[in-house]
Formats: C-alpha cells, sequence, structure tokens
C-alpha cells in the first residue's frame, strides 16, 4: 500500500532555534494555507487551539537503529512510539497551537515547535471533552 500526501500549506516564523515541543514553545509563527483550502479555515478564530499534523520534512530516513532513542532531555533509552522525536518510521508531528489571528489565507499561532518551511498536512480542532 501507498499512501501519498501533500501539503495544505507551509509553516513561517523568524526563529533560529524552536524547541523540542509545542508545550515549551512561546514563538509565534504564521501557517500560510493555499489558497484552495480557504474555505476550510472559516471557523478557526483567534484564543482557540488548533492540532497541526505536519511532516519532518528535514529527518534523516528511518532505519531500525531508530526504533530505540535517547530524548536530549531524558537521561533513558526510549522506544520511538514512547517519545517524541522526530526520526519516525512515518516522519509525522502533530502540535497543538494557539490561534492568535486569521487573516485570509494565513493563521498567527503561538507555541511553535517546527522548523520555518514545514509542511502542514492537516489541521484539526483542539477538543477537550469533560
Amino acid at each position: 500500500m501507498v499512501i501519498e500526501m501533500k501539503p495544505i500549506g507551509f509553516v513561517r516564523h523568524e526563529s533560529e532555534k524552536v524547541p523540542r515541543h509545542w508545550s515549551v514553545s512561546d514563538i509565534e509563527g504564521r501557517l500560510i494555507i493555499n489558497e484552495e483550502y480557504i474555505e476550510g479555515m472559516e471557523d478557526i478564530k483567534a484564543g482557540q487551539h488548533i492540532v497541526v499534523i505536519f511532516h519532518f520534512h528535514e529527518s534523516p530516513a528511518f532505519t531500525s537503529r531508530y526504533l530505540k532513542q535517547r530524548p536530549p532531555h531524558r537521561k533513558e533509552i526510549m522506544g520511538v512510539f514512547s517519545c517524541c522525536s522526530p526520526q519516525r518510521p512515518n516522519p509525522i508531528g502533530m502540535s497543538v497551537l494557539e490561534v492568535l489571528k486569521v487573516k485570509s489565507n494565513v493563521i498567527y499561532v503561538k507555541g511553535v515547535d517546527m522548523y520555518d518551511g514545514t509542511p502542514v498536512l492537516d489541521i484539526k480542532p483542539h477538543v477537550m471533552l469533560n
């Protein structure tokens, strides 16, 4: 089976360094969404959080040596599916970002932990159920 995805947009920001995880990031940036998807952005509003699914486009090709890794902030070696490493069998990342504002096809966000130019694959609402 082959699964193909194409970006719906790209991440843009001016930071030289990005944190390893969105939960510790205060970096502001923009999601530049391709104009063909602008209608799908209609109900995204400032103050809400969105889940951004993205491609780790700069990660090395996955090999079995990445099945066990030691994250830089941990002492122990962990399985790839137990950590947030960008070196994964399918290089897909997920971040929960705060929406600052939306203007045309640009979503201004806070909490960026992706490189400038990272391809955005999808955006989903961040839903908290009681």
